[in-house]
């Protein structure tokens, strides 16, 4: 797994690298695609154009990583779902907390910087 980072920047040249997963995350709206999806994770990540890279992050479900080939929380969250996992879950991955001590930190009013 990746290790989580302060930062993801979702500027023009992440959005063209992430181009395939986000499409692939997006097209799990739809019943019959999730129900593809999982009954054969590899071919509907190949039938999506996936890089080997983004393939492994997927297929391992490594979410940091999929931000770093150019993923979208926002569609990376539709995978998450499939999965039964939370935004809260997400959270603590990508600030390297637990999805529980993520939660209290936004209780509490969340980070604070500088």
């Amino acid at each position: 797994m990746t290790e989580a980072r302060d930062n993801y920047l979702n500027d023009l040249t992440a959005t063209r690298r992430g181009y395939a997963i986000n499409r692939l995350c997006a097209s799990l709206t739809d019943p019959d695609n999730r129900r593809r999806f999982t009954a054969d994770e590899a071919a509907y990540c190949d039938a999506h154009g996936l890089s080997p890279e983004q393939k492994r992050a997927i297929l391992d479900r490594d979410w940091t990583g999929m931000l770093d080939l150019g993923a979208s929380i926002f569609y990376t969250f539709k995978l998450a779902v499939l999965d039964g996992k939370s935004m809260q879950h997400l959270g603590g991955v990508f600030t390297g907390m637990s999805a529980e001590e993520f939660t209290a930190a936004l209780r509490a009013g969340g980070r604070r910087f500088g």
